[in-house]
């Protein structure tokens, strides 16, 4: 895919990413409570990020057109040492291996250094098996759960030195 753009999130994106994650969790069983299909933040993710600019950010990944295809965040993770974690990272079916994950990854881990982050933390399930692919490839190591999480239903962690 040609022209992508990597762009911060804006209150116009709030639906369209919300839905796109809900659907991704939906192909997977995984709209349960435990995940992030019921954060009380999900509607409204703009918010949520704008609110602690020195600590979160989220990022929408579009097409020419403008369409959203996908996003990625992060935000402080209280549970380790200089950590934040890296969060709903979903993309639309269409937009998926073609290198675009890894672009999002990409982008908040570069910010998470800007920040002043030294690593990231993530938390999947074990039904996500393309996400855990990528997140082994770009060079993320399974830890045992750190801390107790808020999504209970995640039953993979890992951590990456950035």
């Amino acid at each position: 895919m040609s022209d992508i753009i990597i762009r911060p999130i804006t209150a116009d994106d709030d639906a369209a990413i919300a839905a796109i994650i809900r659907a991704n969790l939906e192909a997977y069983q995984l709209d349960i409570p435990g995940t992030a299909y019921f954060d009380p933040e999900l509607d409204h993710l703009s918010a949520y990020y704008d609110a602690a600019p020195d600590r979160r950010a989220y990022f929408i990944l579009t097409d020419a057109a403008g369409t959203v295809l996908g996003g990625a965040g992060l935000a402080e993770f209280p549970g380790l040492n200089a950590c934040a974690e890296l969060q709903k990272i979903y993309l639309v079916d269409s937009a998926k291996g073609k290198g675009l994950g890894t672009a999002l990854a990409r982008a908040v881990e570069a910010h998470a250094r800007k920040l002043g982050y030294r690593r990231l933390y993530l938390e999947t399930h074990t039904a996500l098996d393309a996400a855990i692919r990528l997140y082994e490839r770009l060079g993320y190591q399974r830890i045992e759960q750190p801390v107790p999480t808020v999504h209970t239903t995640m039953d993979r962690f890992y951590l990456k030195e950035l």
